[in-house]
């Protein structure tokens, strides 16, 4: 529900702007699984490491830049429509898409390890967890991008 209503308000500003961010997603859902299905990618534990410092990273920075908005105090560098924002945008997308290939590699290693059958749940939601995280930021992406013309 909560990202239908996203979705809306960003619909609402910028027509088209859903569409083009859920194809965006397939699409990278669909190259990153091909990748990882054909070991073009392969998670090594550095770059599991990686992934996930990164990601505790941006979790750490957009948790302090919502703490600091309930003082009123706004972060435009990553807010903005400006190069900087648009790069950490850009950098976000990627890490969110990294994040699918570790996904992968949780629901391949639990199946080949024989895990339990509740097992199948925690990768799925994870992986839908992981999709619409990707589906955000790309959609704020794409704000971003439409509000510089």
């Amino acid at each position: 529900m909560i990202v239908g209503i996203v979705s809306y308000v960003f619909e609402s500003q910028f027509e088209g702007i859903v569409l083009s961010s859920v194809m965006l997603t397939c699409g990278v859902l669909c190259a990153l699984l091909f990748a990882y299905a054909t070991r073009i990618i392969r998670p090594s534990e550095n770059f599991k490491l990686g992934i996930f410092a990164a990601t505790g990273g941006i979790f750490l920075f957009y948790l302090v830049s919502w703490g600091l908005s309930f003082f009123g105090v706004n972060v435009p560098l990553i807010h903005g429509n400006g190069g900087f924002a648009i790069g950490f945008s850009v950098f976000v997308v990627i890490i969110a898409a990294l994040n699918l290939v570790l996904d992968f590699d949780f629901i391949e290693n639990g199946a080949a390890a024989g895990a339990p059958k509740h097992m199948e749940w925690y990768g799925a939601f994870g992986l839908l967890v992981t999709l619409v995280w990707l589906y955000i930021e790309i959609l704020r992406l794409l704000a971003k991008l439409r509000s510089r013309d």
